[in-house]
């Protein structure tokens, strides 16, 4: 069965963004974005791979589907980008955004669990789940794995990790490193049974 992969960016107190949904406090290390190209390039956005020299293999990507949350797409939306994550499936869920017709534009939901389970019917790697906090408490009892680049910043206020309730029962840890600009990238599993 498809894993979904919670891979997300957070300030040391566990906000995934400030007050105003910004991220700009977390590191801007060309180094950091450079080992994160090398290492799940299909965790860059399209029109910045190239840039970082990025090359995607779907073969070896560790996810090739990605859902997200309507925050976490309108900055794509707002920069006239209908498909931020291609050749990825993307999957925006939104009770508001409706299809523009444009061309590699995401498929849109409005109930996150059924997408998940559906998705986890098909053939296919990972399932990434780019954010936000509000869709991880949506989705926390299917969350499988977490994998946290928590950023050496303290923000205090704004979006939470998971917002709603706490991500349910116990979690194994599978690995920690540091990563450039001192972020800390740090993967769980979900301990089930």
């Amino acid at each position: 069965m498809r894993e979904l992969i919670y891979f997300i960016a957070t300030s040391i107190d566990g906000r995934i963004a400030d007050g105003d949904g910004a991220t700009d406090g977390f590191s801007a290390d060309p180094e950091l974005y450079a080992a994160l190209a090398r290492e799940v390039p299909e965790s860059i956005p399209a029109h910045l791979r190239e840039a970082l020299g990025a090359r995607l293999d779907p073969a070896r990507a560790r996810w090739t589907t990605v859902i997200m949350g309507r925050r976490t797409y309108q900055p794509a939306l707002d920069a006239g980008i209908a498909s931020p994550y291609a050749p990825l499936e993307q999957i925006v869920v939104s009770r508001t955004l409706r299809p523009s017709g444009a061309e590699g534009e995401p498929r849109f939901a409005s109930d996150p669990v059924a997408v998940v389970r559906e998705l986890r019917e098909r053939e296919g790697g990972g399932i990434w789940l780019c954010g936000g906090g509000e869709l991880a408490g949506a989705l926390a009892d299917e969350i499988d794995r977490l994998i946290v680049k928590v950023n050496p910043v303290l923000l205090g206020d704004g979006v939470p990790l998971v917002g709603g309730p706490a991500m349910p029962g116990p979690w194994r840890l599978e690995s920690t490193r540091t990563l450039p600009g001192g972020v800390v990238m740090t993967e769980y599993v979900r301990a089930r049974g």
